[in-house]
């Protein structure tokens, strides 16, 4: 009976936010993906590399959205995702014929590895699953997936939140870096 009750939960719901908070936030996620997608489309598509993954848009909640949480700290930003495209590339290499199983380990090996490096950060989860399943494009980078697009549109972004979230007296961001 102990186990379903603790399915119960019991603490209270977060307060909502105001509409500063709304509009910092929106203002931060829309100029962070746009300086991200604006870098992928105008310059490295046409070479045929990318810099924007989907794992970015959940980063955008965290760094823009939920600036004090410790998941959205730069040292969670930046060694998440990279750590976990480290993991999902290999994973990938290792296993790719059994995607699947490929798929799993990377995202559990990612989870394990971010916990150990106190860089928890949710969407590096996504960013090792998209080295499995984002198709021959991705496959083709190989560990060049950890500097372009993983690494260097994590900068991107930690660069416009760094800028943004700054702006206005109520916010301040990072809590911390290391």
């Amino acid at each position: 009976m102990n186990y379903l009750h603790k399915m119960k939960g019991g603490g209270q719901s977060p307060p909502k936010v105001g509409w500063a908070e709304v509009f910092w936030s929106w203002i931060g996620s829309f100029s962070g993906l746009a300086a991200v997608a604006l870098i992928h489309y105008n310059i490295l598509d046409e070479m045929g590399l990318m810099l924007i993954i989907g794992s970015f848009g959940a980063s955008a909640v965290l760094i823009y959205g939920a600036i004090r949480s410790p998941l959205a700290q730069p040292r969670n930003l930046l060694g998440g995702h990279i750590l976990s495209a480290i993991v999902g590339v290999t994973a990938f290499q290792w296993l790719g014929g059994q995607p699947w199983l490929a798929a799993a380990v990377a995202v559990s090996i990612s989870i394990a590895m971010m916990h150990l490096t106190m860089t928890l950060h949710p969407p590096g989860g996504a960013t090792a699953l998209i080295a499995v399943i984002g198709g021959e494009s991705v496959h083709q980078l190989g560990y060049l997936y950890v500097v372009i697009p993983t690494a260097l549109g994590a900068i991107v972004m930690l660069i416009v939140a760094l800028i943004i979230n700054n702006i206005p007296k109520s916010r301040k961001y990072p809590e911390f870096w290391f």
